[in-house]
């Protein structure tokens, strides 16, 4: 008979409702916490448990799942005096799914050990899409016992599961992934334009190349929306901002000049200074079409 786990869930946002689903469906008592209580009623009435803080979800959990925005988020929801840290029970799992810094997964790691608790750092990629299907890309870092012990909660909202590594070795891999869709988007947008440039219907000519060699999930799942103007976010741009952020500053520390991030960066930064920030990143394209 399979396991039933008591599962906390802090940050029941875009994706993290999805995942909530998916461990619910599962008949894994789940009890929540999110900012704004009015955006988990859905949740509640299939029959997760509302809690008034982090740490009451803690205080019942025998795993922790965090999906916030922020870095600072991510230590407000763990440290604060309304946090996990201080009112989990020992040998609690916490797995912090949001993309984050790399030193501070290190850092939540050996603090969870001071508390004689394990901690993960297992940022996903999918977006909205790949958290309703059940078919989100987990990459992990944390000792893998832990992992391992836990590998059917993650099988339930992902499909490519991979260890990564020691702490920290998750998000180092989200930043990778990152990376790369930072200099796809700027290629869908690019693809985009020079089709309409040369008279072509762009809805053929993604029938045509996301199926070849170019072939990229940004091709099939984002430039679909561009090319609708349906800007909707599965991913808000401020946050993927976040992301390539991080990723700079980790790349100058090892003394790498990425200049496809940069110029995604760039152009990402210079629409969310146009009011944009809450779109999708898809919004990119509204950089190229004048």
């Amino acid at each position: 008979m399979e396991k039933k786990w008591k599962v906390g869930f802090v940050g029941t946002g875009v994706m993290g409702k999805s995942i909530v689903k998916h461990l619910l469906t599962a008949g894994h008592e789940v009890s929540i916490y999110t900012r704004t209580k009015s955006k988990a009623l859905e949740l509640i009435e299939m029959g997760a448990v509302w809690k008034d803080t982090p740490g009451e979800v803690a205080a019942c959990s025998s795993v922790v799942f965090t999906m916030v925005g922020y870095p600072q988020d991510v230590k407000e929801v763990y440290y604060g005096e309304q946090g996990i840290y201080q009112h989990g029970d020992q040998n609690l799992i916490v797995v912090d799914l949001t993309t984050s810094t790399p030193t501070l997964a290190i850092e939540l790691y050996e603090k969870a050990k001071e508390y004689q608790m394990n901690s993960l750092d297992a940022p996903v990629s999918g977006g909205d899409i790949g958290a309703q299907t059940g078919k989100l890309s987990i990459m992990v870092g944390g000792d893998e016992d832990v992992f391992n012990s836990i590998l059917p909660l993650f099988e339930l909202f992902g499909e490519h599961i991979v260890y990564q590594g020691e702490a920290g070795a998750g998000q180092h891999t989200k930043m990778c992934n990152q990376i790369a869709i930072a200099s796809s988007m700027i290629a869908a947008c690019e693809a985009l334009s020079y089709a309409k440039g040369a008279n072509l219907n762009p809805e053929n000519v993604l029938k045509s190349i996301t199926k070849g060699a170019a072939g990229s999930w940004s091709l099939t799942n984002l430039a679909p929306r561009m090319l609708k103007e349906d800007y909707e976010a599965g991913f808000y741009m401020k946050h993927f901002i976040k992301d390539m952020g991080i990723a700079l500053d980790e790349a100058k520390r090892m003394n790498l000049s990425l200049p496809g991030l940069e110029l995604a960066y760039e152009t990402y930064q210079e629409l969310a200074n146009q009011g944009l920030e809450n779109e999708g990143t898809q919004a990119l394209y509204k950089a190229y079409v004048k």
